[in-house]
């Protein structure tokens, strides 16, 4: 954690909550491309359709980060961090967060649905707190441990619906996969915070790492397996294209959010505070989409708003305290809300 004043613990909270408001704007989006041609031609495109977006979505969303750095002129910087020992830490992390995390879930809802998969998946911040507090050693009061774990039940609740999952012969295996991808992210927030340790380290650099790193290993080893490249090429070529490209923007958008706040409050908090997207999700299709309001909506939503409240609240354990901490931060830090 970084944060050296209350000033830049507020600024953590609030771009971890932001970061989640764009995942959620961009899942909706996400959504409505898997509903459009070429997805939906054949048997083997709706199979197949999981793997192109994440990928299609990487890859365009690599291209803005280096479109932006471009304009910053920081692609040199880019190229140089890329060959230190923390630009392969965030390498690393975007294996775990992307072909790793995302192909354990994409394989996850193949075998025993996307409710179940969803709700599973949804422990990564759990994981990656314990993680953090084992390896970081991020101090994580009780107020925080409750606020994450609130946060956590309450997207399990939203995703949440009955199914005949249970049924299937391949259930135990799917349960596995779904918790591989949560394993996979929350090791995602964790080697990302240690790969940005640094006071000086650029979160837009390591989105640009990120982004890029999971775009190259999408592919060079997952589209080729499941021969993907016709429909990537068919997805590019079409209508889509352009609501990829939003979609990309929008997720280059939460990385960089989501990448600041581990930065200035840590992994714990950063991706509990990024895993509230289901909410914004949901409340944006009720909005846009008029989706039904349900009971199980509303105490879903609600607990994960409570949960993203305590693990905010405490704003003095956010701080940390460096050589430059002036007596006015040291005043600011007894404030809580």
């Amino acid at each position: 954690m970084h944060a050296t004043n209350i000033s830049e613990a507020r600024k953590g909270v609030a771009v971890g909550v932001t970061s989640s408001i764009a995942w959620g704007i961009n899942t909706v989006i996400i959504g409505v491309i898997l509903l459009k041609a070429p997805f939906i031609d054949t048997k083997e495109a709706i199979v197949l359709a999981p793997f192109i977006s994440s990928f299609t979505h990487d890859l365009f969303s690599s291209l803005w980060m280096i479109l932006l750095m471009a304009v910053k002129g920081k692609i040199i910087e880019v190229l140089k961090y890329m060959k230190t020992r923390n630009g392969l830490i965030i390498s690393l992390a975007a294996l775990f967060g992307g072909p790793v995390g995302m192909t354990c879930y994409l394989l996850g809802i193949n075998y025993i649905g996307a409710t179940y998969t969803a709700s599973i998946s949804s422990l990564f911040p759990g994981i990656g707190a314990l993680l953090a507090f084992i390896f970081l050693k991020e101090r994580i009061g009780p107020r925080t441990w409750l606020g994450i774990v609130l946060s956590i039940t309450g997207v399990i609740i939203l995703s949440y619906m009955p199914s005949a999952g249970s049924s299937n012969h391949h259930f135990l295996l799917g349960v596995l996969l779904a918790l591989g991808s949560a394993i996979g992210w929350g090791l995602e927030g964790v080697i990302c915070a240690w790969g940005m340790k640094d006071d000086d380290a650029d979160p837009e650099i390591a989105v640009v790492i990120r982004q890029t790193s999971s775009a190259l290993a999408y592919a060079i080893i997952v589209i080729p397996i499941i021969h993907g490249y016709s429909l990537t090429f068919q997805v590019i070529t079409s209508g889509a294209v352009w609501l990829f490209l939003i979609a990309a923007f929008l997720g280059a958008a939460n990385y960089v959010l989501y990448y600041r706040a581990i930065h200035l409050i840590g992994a714990a908090r950063g991706t509990a505070l990024n895993n509230t997207y289901a909410a914004w999700a949901i409340a944006i299709s009720v909005v846009v989409f008029n989706t039904p309001v349900s009971f199980q909506l509303i105490i879903g939503t609600v607990i994960v708003i409570v949960g993203s409240f305590f693990v905010s609240g405490n704003l003095k354990e956010l701080v940390h305290i460096s050589g430059d901490f002036d007596n006015t931060d040291l005043e600011e830090s007894k404030i809580s809300v």
